[in-house]
């Protein structure tokens, strides 16, 4: 079965994204015979198991967006890396992108390649062209050269890129006047024709676009026809031409466009004085726009823009909001074009790059014909969506979508692989592109909805990631159909999996700054125990986000515990995965930038009753199982933190030393708390800075005999990693216990 047949689940070739192997199901490939689909379900709801919260957050870490800024989010609870939001480049937040240009701009951009017609175009309007037409004049005079011995060139590149005006100053150099625009859909057959048309002869000709497909391309003898005919008359013909264009046995020119800021230059000196020319180009919003990937078009509308600045028209927030109101216009032109100038299938690729930004080309274009095929379910359910398997140029599709291939580097779960990679060059572009398309055309919505559903159900992180943080953009622009239908469903589900894409899409939904994600976390939590879902993934988004407010976050998970454990049984499996759930949420946000006034918060509360107790003690021994970078041998970041306290005095190092005790002294967590220290000496055994700072906490965690003799008989009883014997560092550690004052010989420790 092809990855776009219903049913399917996309197959990579290549190595899944991420840290866990999820099952994902499927149709079975047409002409075998599936089992039974009930059967399937509770087969696959049996294997469903929920991904701990640490590598869920380094799989939300790893497989963002970059325009969500969520490594370098200091909102980000799980992270430990401090900073600010910014998201997109140029110092805008992600969400103010989304919300679009808040100054009205009233200006069209010049005429679209579409809206060129036919007919003879003036000297007058060639003369006025001239002055601002930027190139590079060697390469430009070989190609008048060119045309003078050819008579016909053929012109390539994407559009907006000044073909247009380039095939113009190419007939207006030779003085090829009158100089006629044929129409656009003159196909090959027809040139010779056209060409020959006695009624509307002219010396120079312009085919802008010439309309080929793949059955009817542009061919050698077409053009050789064209050469014959132009003889005749002493006339010259340039054809500009797509990147997608069918052409056979022709080497058309590749037009490679002037720099936009020469461009902009050569505006402002027509339009302005050379003085205000100056001024116009040092303006903080003029280098923030050529910095950007802005076509020629947009480029000259942009001087327009200034000249009215100059003028005093407008004023310079309207010039600083041109930049991101160019792009807006970009992306409305590209979902209402007709389907002969961009078809259903790259628009559904589009989609798919605004979601998958930045991850792996062949990745994107295979979940694309998925989205391509729920799309074509909506316009037409009785056409067959044709992909083709071979034939779809890369550099071609990505020319339209304005857009880069690159190598670098994937984090999976076997280590760094690199992959070719493909992105917009404006990383504004994905949070427009989604916002466009779901409040801008809500007839597609069905087809996204259904698309992002297949996405959540993939196997590979990597998509599932995707998938939660296009919903966030969505949720950003309408939250409240967004929650229908999507997220809600999610949260409802059975299976894990769903339930984790949800709880990444509302968390990243509130980095954006969507509206009242805190509340409805709150709202969740606060459910009946039977509303699993809800409040399982209420429970872990706090995990993620609690930290902004972590006294108020903590309050909710106590509650949340106290529900657990009342009028329940403590053995019952499902009330123990909860109760699971709430600690790592404890150890996420121990772990956050916020970790100190949680560690205060934690011990305010933790002998009110037994549920806090029990979780706090849970997320402290959770949090003790996490090392630097994830390696299992890395420094322990909960030590680490302790040695830093310790050393300045800090209040946390007593409160560590509070819950180690507690922890070892409480037999429903010894156990755990003695695997947890031990885990820390065979870290100190290769690390001499974990072997000092866990002398200092041994030291410090040893007041009673009770506790002396349950540490040493670790320390002594101990196994390394490859043998029977203690590790070397466990006998040194054991000689720095101080000795109790006093011990009872009947005394032995709680194992």
């Amino acid at each position: 079965m092809s990855a776009d047949a219903p049913g399917a689940q996309p197959v990579g070739s290549g190595p899944q994204q991420g840290g866990d192997k999820e099952p994902h199901g499927g149709a079975p490939p047409s002409g075998t015979e599936g089992p039974d689909p009930e059967g399937a379900r509770e087969e696959e709801e049996e294997r469903d198991r929920p991904q701990d919260a640490w590598s869920a957050r380094r799989d939300l870490v790893d497989h963002s967006p970059r325009a969500m800024g969520v490594g370098s989010n200091s909102r980000f609870g799980g992270s430990l890396v401090a900073g600010d939001q910014h998201g997109v480049s140029g110092g805008l937040v992600a969400g103010d992108v989304i919300m679009g240009s808040k100054t009205e701009i009233v200006y069209q951009f010049g005429i679209t390649a579409a809206s060129h017609g036919s007919g003879e175009v003036p000297q007058s309007t060639l003369d006025r062209l001239a002055p601002y037409f930027v190139t590079d004049e060697g390469v430009f005079e070989s190609l008048v050269a060119r045309l003078r011995a050819e008579r016909v060139v053929v012109l390539a590149g994407p559009h907006f890129t000044g073909r247009r005006t380039a095939a113009l100053m190419l007939l207006h150099r030779l003085q090829a006047s009158p100089v006629r625009i044929l129409v656009r859909d003159t196909s090959p057959a027809q040139l010779v024709q056209q060409l020959g048309d006695k009624e509307h002869r002219a010396k120079g000709y312009v085919l802008c676009d010439l309309t080929t497909r793949r059955d009817e391309p542009l061919r050698e003898p077409h053009l050789l026809a064209a050469r014959a005919q132009l003889a005749k008359e002493d006339a010259y013909l340039v054809i500009t031409v797509g990147p997608t264009a069918a052409l056979e046995d022709i080497t058309p020119v590749a037009w490679n466009p002037p720099g936009a800021d020469d461009v902009l230059k050569a505006h402002l000196r027509e339009l302005t004085d050379e003085a205000t020319s100056h001024r116009l180009l040092a303006l903080p919003a003029v280098r923030e726009f050529l910095g950007r990937d802005h076509q020629l078009r947009e480029v000259e509308a942009f001087a327009k823009q200034l000249k009215r600045y100059a003028d005093g028209e407008v004023d310079e927030a309207q010039v600083a909001a041109f930049s991101l109101f160019s792009l807006e216009s970009q992306v409305q032109e590209w979902f209402e074009e007709d389907e002969e100038r961009v078809p259903l299938r790259d628009k559904a690729f589009l989609v798919a790059l605004a979601a998958f930004d930045g991850g792996p080309y062949a990745l994107t274009a295979e979940l694309s014909d998925v989205l391509y095929n729920f799309l074509q379910n909506t316009a037409d359910s009785g056409l067959q969506p044709q992909v083709p398997v071979f034939g779809t140029h890369i550099g071609k599709r990505l020319q339209l979508a304005r857009a880069k291939l690159y190598q670098e580097e994937e984090n999976t779960e076997w280590g760094p692989v690199v992959q070719s990679k493909a992105a917009f060059r404006d990383d504004r572009v994905s949070l427009v592109l989604l916002r466009e398309v779901w409040t801008g055309h809500p007839s597609a919505r069905p087809a996204l909805v259904d698309w992002l559903r297949r996405l959540a159900d993939d196997g590979r992180p990597l998509v599932r990631t995707r998938a939660a943080s296009t919903v966030a953009v969505l949720a950003y622009t309408d939250l409240p159909s967004t929650m229908a239908l999507i997220v809600e469903r999610w949260a409802d589900s059975r299976l894990f999996r769903h339930r984790l894409v949800a709880v990444n899409a509302l968390t990243l939904a509130h980095l954006l700054d969507a509206p009242n994600i805190p509340h409805i976390l709150d709202d969740w939590c606060g459910l009946d125990v039977e509303e699993v879902g809800r409040r399982w993934v209420a429970i872990r988004a706090y995990g993620l986000i609690g930290a902004e407010q972590p006294e108020r976050t903590l309050a909710a998970l106590r509650a949340a515990v106290r529900k657990e454990y009342a009028g329940t049984d403590e053995e019952n499996d499902l009330n123990q995965l909860m109760i699971g759930q709430l600690a790592q949420s404890v150890e996420m946000l121990l772990l956050s930038p916020a970790r100190d006034r949680v560690l205060a918060e934690l011990l305010a509360k933790f002998d009110d009753d037994r549920p806090a107790h029990v979780l706090a003690l849970g997320g402290f021994l959770s949090a003790c199982a996490r090392n630097q970078d994830g390696e299992r041998y890395g420094r322990p970041l909960l030590l680490d933190w302790y040695a830093t306290s310790a050393e300045c005095g800090d209040p946390a190092a007593d409160g560590i030393t509070r819950l180690w005790r507690t922890a070892l002294a409480d037999r429903q967590h010894t156990r755990e708390a003695l695997r947890a220290l031990g885990a820390w000496v065979h870290i100190a055994d290769r690390d001499p800075a974990t072997e000092w700072a866990l002398a200092s906490l041994l030291r410090a965690l040893v007041t009673t005999p009770a506790e002396h003799q349950r540490l040493s008989h670790l320390l002594r009883t101990l196994r390394g990693d490859d043998s029977a014997d203690p590790p070397d560092v466990a006998a040194r550690l054991l000689a720095v216990l101080p000795a109790p004052d006093t011990a009872h010989p009947s005394l032995q420790p709680t194992l």
